[in-house]
């Protein structure tokens, strides 16, 4: 459908954030119009298939026990699981670690892993359980400092954060120095130890499809490139709109680009390289991480998870790294991290993302202002935490906000 010339909301942005206001604006009844530069809902979750795999953007994963999960309807995403916890690798060897809370059986293998002593692995369960069932508010008021600090502070001692946390973090937060604010690790330890990680059966970009569909048909428009804002107007590739507010839900550097004053970035950057194998060398999903002084941070193979990713019966593997790395120059160790032959491993593709995801250093800066003034609103994982609940949190925060501007008496429906 054309971009209407008048709306009384316009979200520049149809990712997680974006969605995520104009759901709800759409929910209150208002005139929403969402303009989408790329050609598809989702931002940087997105997914396409590769000779009949699911290959998503880079290894993303979604994890339940994001308090904004609940925005979602689960079932309809038909999730596979992996089993909490990795696999760690040391003299040559595999060794599971699982949560014992979930996965009792695993007990005897995580107390045998090499990541420390027993009073060592004692310490890694306490700040689990610290990070896990700490109220928030009392997460965020102790001491700030790195997460590598934090963690030693926490004793878990060394062997856990070289074979075990480094690498496991250095997957998530997309930096391996474990600089990241204390205050956001507990807030992401929080998630992993309340809810499971998972996998769409359509892709990661099957979330983002499923809050554009709740948005309204035609008022989601993909591939129209914004050129300038203000808080009444909108000036795209596709014509003005003109329009009570405007609400941009981009990339930091797109958003600093639109409106000077937002102040951001996305640093971080991933080469995921995607491997098949004709069969899975695991008997249950498990994210096997590198080991210290290797390229990889992790590789895991998806279809255990998920088996929708490879619809033929054999194994999608996903490897990543954070500098930008050939397939070649990653094959043994990828090889060497699942215990099979370099032969075995059929190169699908490898994807590199820039701007992968924005900082989170301390003092972590949490819950920006989204209301710029003058009917201007900006939001995005970069107003709130570097991950999927980040920009689904910002977005909340967002339609509330527009919500009492533009129509006060439905402010309490966001």
């Amino acid at each position: 459908m054309p971009i209407p010339a008048r709306a009384e909301v316009v979200v520049v942005g149809a990712g997680l954030a974006g969605l995520s206001v104009a759901t709800r604006l759409a929910a209150a009844g208002i005139d929403v119009q969402v303009l989408e530069a790329a050609g598809h809902a989702g931002g940087r979750l997105a997914t396409e298939r590769v000779d009949g795999f699911v290959v998503d953007r880079g290894f993303q994963v979604f994890n339940t026990g994001y308090p904004r999960a609940a925005d979602l309807d689960l079932a309809t995403l038909d999730l596979g699981f992996f089993t909490p916890g990795a696999v760690v690798r040391a003299d040559g060897r595999a060794h599971r670690l699982a949560d014992p809370r979930r996965r009792p059986a695993a007990l005897a293998d995580t107390l045998r892993a090499p990541v420390g002593s027993l009073p060592q692995k004692a310490a890694i369960a306490a700040f689990s359980a610290r990070a896990g069932y700490w109220p928030v508010r009392r997460l965020l008021a102790a001491p700030e400092t790195s997460a590598a600090e934090h963690l030693r502070r926490a004793g878990v001692g060394t062997a856990a954060l070289e074979r075990f946390f480094g690498p496991f973090l250095a997957g998530v937060l997309l930096e391996d120095r474990l600089e990241t604010s204390s205050r956001y690790l507990d807030l992401l330890w929080r998630s992993f130890a309340r809810g499971g990680t998972a996998l769409p059966a359509r892709g990661i970009q099957a979330i983002g499809e499923q809050l554009a569909g709740r948005v309204g048909a035609g008022r989601v428009h993909t591939g129209v490139r914004v050129t300038a804002v203000t808080g009444t107007a909108v000036t795209s590739d596709a014509g003005p709109v003109r329009a009570d507010a405007v609400v941009v839900a981009t990339d930091p550097d797109t958003a600093t680009g639109l409106v000077p004053a937002v102040a951001g970035s996305a640093p971080r950057q991933v080469t995921t390289h995607y491997h098949v194998l004709p069969s899975s060398p695991w008997t249950e999903p498990l994210i096997v991480l590198g080991t210290p002084g290797g390229q990889l941070v992790n590789s895991v193979v998806l279809s255990d998870a998920q088996p929708a990713y490879a619809p033929d019966g054999r194994a999608l593997v996903a490897s990543n790294t954070l500098a930008p790395t050939r397939e070649a120059d990653v094959r043994d160790e990828v090889a060497r991290s699942h215990d099979v032959a370099a032969s075995d491993l059929e190169h699908l593709t490898t994807v590199t993302v820039t701007g992968a995801q924005p900082a989170a250093l301390p003092p972590l800066q949490h819950r920006r202002p989204v209301d710029l003034g003058g009917g201007l609103y900006v939001c995005g994982d970069h107003r709130d935490t570097p991950s999927i609940q980040g920009a689904m949190a910002s977005g909340r925060r967002c339609a509330a906000a527009v919500l009492r501007a533009v129509r006060p008496a439905l402010a309490g429906a966001a």
